[in-house]
């Protein structure tokens, strides 16, 4: 993989130069060529299939601690050069002293290994493994009226080259399925469904069995339509391993972007090197997990990803941080610069978020809880970071009593603060897992991974029906 074929190093430096040359201190390009395969099912029947190339160049200059962008997908040098003499024009300081770029190259440890290509399967082969998915999920019970199935594949290839000589190419290839499954009784539907995902190619459905997750798509379904109604008000709240994890993306994880940190806009914003959570809890972001759905080698400023510690034994260790925002507070990169494609300016965002594995054992969290809910699956929700007020909806909910999981429940939200919740936290079990996601904020949407193990929550809010 080499993107020379849609920029030579001398066009790159020259763009670089020109958009330094009425002032600022830094300037960054990040072009992408972005190759994208979906195909889509209703009730086992093809109802679209989309291909489509994605390909343009951002441009980004610093002056002092405020940033311009700019960007095109007309990749003719006249173009280019237009594009970053009207950025520079924006920032209309003096001009700088001559700039010298001896562009750094850095060839990436492939970590993230691709086995089959998405290129290399027919059309064919994808649709027959979602009419498995579909036909399973409509065997499991008559109470399934309707399936959906859809697949998509990724090939994002990336340079990214900026004023301090960096020059990092990267490839990014993501493959997806998702399944849902409707079950209908009258005038009352409920949904059940899967979205598995990952930094893979096919292979990816090597590793997933696609039966089960229609036929598990199915049962929550049909549980949750004939589930009484969940009770509401404070109680303990048991949250299931894997997606789980999106209760403290949204709830804690938002709040300790610097995007919102640098602003002040974060509840946890001065909390650094304090007690935010449960000496029990440590959680962390690590985009570099082998062909995990949000790890990549680089982020979007060319920045190495690494593992970060975010919360060590209850302390608050560090913010995920970009270029732009660490300028502001006084840190350096954490390699959690992100964006959506080259139409957005990158910022701090998730990679692959998590809670660590505790040490309690799952049956005996559930034994010793004598009342309350067991979120088995999570499902949307919305967080305001400055306040890290949330609200969750709980798409497979049960009721515990006397230790046992009992009678499903439907219609149960979560409903409190990140920082009450995350000290609330007084169980953690052993076994971690992870659901995939896609996560929306400042730089548009991007690929996550939420984790977690099995944990209880002593008291939260829970917002019912009756």
């Amino acid at each position: 993989m080499t993107m020379k074929k849609y920029i030579s190093e001398n066009t790159a430096e020259n763009i670089l130069k020109l958009a330094l040359s009425k002032g600022g201190n830094f300037a960054e390009i990040f072009l992408e060529n972005k190759v994208q395969n979906s195909i889509s099912l209703v009730n086992g029947n093809v109802e679209k299939s989309m291909s489509g190339i994605d390909y343009g160049l951002g441009l980004r200059v610093f002056n002092g601690l405020g940033a311009v962008y700019a960007y095109t997908n007309d990749m003719s040098e006249e173009n280019l050069f237009r594009v970053a003499r009207e950025v520079a024009d924006s920032i209309n300081l003096k001009q700088l002293d001559t700039l010298v770029l001896n562009f750094n190259k850095f060839e990436p440890e492939i970590i993230h290994n691709i086995k089959i290509m998405p290129g290399e399967v027919s059309k064919k082969s994808i649709v027959d493994i979602l009419k498995e998915s579909s036909e399973s999920a409509f065997n499991y019970n008559k109470l399934i009226t309707e399936t959906s199935c859809s697949y998509l594949d990724q090939v994002q290839d990336v340079l990214i080259a900026n004023s301090d000589g960096l020059w990092v190419e990267d490839r990014r290839v993501r493959t997806r399925m998702f399944i849902s499954a409707v079950a209908t009784k009258g005038n009352e539907k409920q949904t059940g469904g899967f979205s598995p995902g990952a930094s893979k190619g096919f292979e990816l459905f090597n590793n997933i069995d696609v039966k089960q997750l229609g036929k598990e798509s199915a049962r929550k379904a049909v549980t949750m339509l004939n589930a009484d109604l969940c009770p509401s008000g404070k109680m303990p709240v048991i949250i299931d391993r894997g997606f789980g994890g999106v209760i403290f993306h949204e709830a804690c994880g938002h709040s300790l972007e610097a995007t919102s940190v640098a602003k002040g806009a974060s509840e946890f914003a001065d909390k650094k090197g304090k007690q935010i959570a449960s000496s029990i809890v440590t959680a962390v972001d690590d985009g570099t997990i082998q062909n995990a759905w949000g790890s990549q080698h680089y982020d979007d400023e060319g920045t190495k990803m690494q593992k970060n510690i975010l919360i060590k034994d209850g302390i608050l260790n560090s913010f995920l941080v970009d270029k732009l925002n660490g300028l502001k507070m006084g840190e350096k990169s954490t390699g959690s610069s992100r964006r959506q494609s080259y139409k957005y300016a990158p910022t701090s965002r998730m990679t692959n978020t998590y809670i660590e594995a505790g040490t309690d054992k799952e049956e005996d969290i559930i034994k010793d809880t004598e009342f309350g809910i067991y979120a088995k699956t999570m499902g949307g929700g919305s967080v305001q970071p400055a306040t890290g007020e949330f609200n969750f909806a709980v798409t497979e909910a049960y009721m515990v009593r006397n230790g046992k999981i009992e009678e499903p429940v439907r219609g149960a939200t979560l409903i409190g603060k990140g920082s009450e919740i995350l000290m609330n936290i007084d169980r953690v079990s052993e076994n971690v897992e992870y659901g995939q996601g896609m996560c929306g904020s400042a730089s548009g949407s991007v690929p996550t991974n939420c984790g977690q193990p099995m944990i209880r929550v002593s008291e939260i809010l829970v917002g019912g029906r009756k």
